[in-house]
């Protein structure tokens, strides 16, 4: 349990500093509306899960380990779905609704798509 438990918080925590790091990139000297940074962080993590998802099925005797490690930690900690939902609300807060439909949709089909791409990439 303890093993799991540290595989999944040292993925976790490499996921979290790329996405902080990734995050502060992509918004330096930047102002946008729209909330870009986030966006393409969780549609980049929902093609690494795909991706993954395609290598452990196929090249991997003990994927358990693995998944925990890049998965279920890395891309736990890297994708940001509850910073989605808060940029929502602070979109339709400020009136614009519009940013709020078209990112949440926009990152829906999107991440569905490229986690679709990494699957048929591996597979």
């Amino acid at each position: 349990m303890w093993k799991s438990i540290l595989i999944v918080g040292s993925g976790g925590f490499a996921g979290s500093v790329a996405r902080y790091l990734i995050g502060m990139w992509i918004q330096k000297g930047n102002s946008f509306s729209f909330p870009w940074a986030t966006f393409l962080i969780n549609v980049t993590g929902c093609f690494i899960i795909g991706i993954l998802t395609g290598l452990l099925q196929k090249n991997f005797q003990n994927q358990q380990l693995w998944w925990l490690l890049l998965a279920t930690g890395f891309c736990g900690g890297f994708t940001t779905f509850s910073s989605f939902a808060l940029e929502n609300v602070h979109l339709i807060k400020n009136t614009l609704s519009y940013y709020a439909m078209l990112y949440t949709l926009a990152s829906i089909v999107v991440g569905i798509l490229l986690c679709r791409l990494g699957v048929w990439l591996i597979n």
